[in-house]
């Protein structure tokens, strides 16, 4: 992976946290910024239609479809995600 902010590369092995930072600028890891969906062309600055909107691009956040750039790691399947939430809404408790 390589920040958004220093350029400088580094290796992920694990997943990022939300409290997790660059070693070279301490910038967020786990933020818009950094993601693999973020595009400022796209509407909301996601590619990623099912995100919901974040206003600080800069700064740690929980988004669900987060995916570091430069990650082999394939995007969330979006049929069974929307399936699963449809699910949960309609769950007794």
């Amino acid at each position: 992976m390589k920040c958004a902010f220093c350029g400088d590369e580094f290796r992920v092995s694990d997943r990022i946290g939300k409290s997790d930072t660059c070693s070279r600028c301490g910038a967020d890891l786990r933020c818009c910024k950094q993601c693999k969906f973020y595009d400022t062309h796209a509407y909301n600055d996601c590619r990623e239609v099912m995100a919901e909107r974040v206003v600080d691009k800069e700064r740690a956040n929980f988004c669900e479809y987060y995916i570091p750039r430069g990650s082999a790691r394939k995007s969330v399947n979006k049929a069974a995600d929307a399936k699963q939430a449809l699910e949960e809404l309609f769950k007794k408790k």
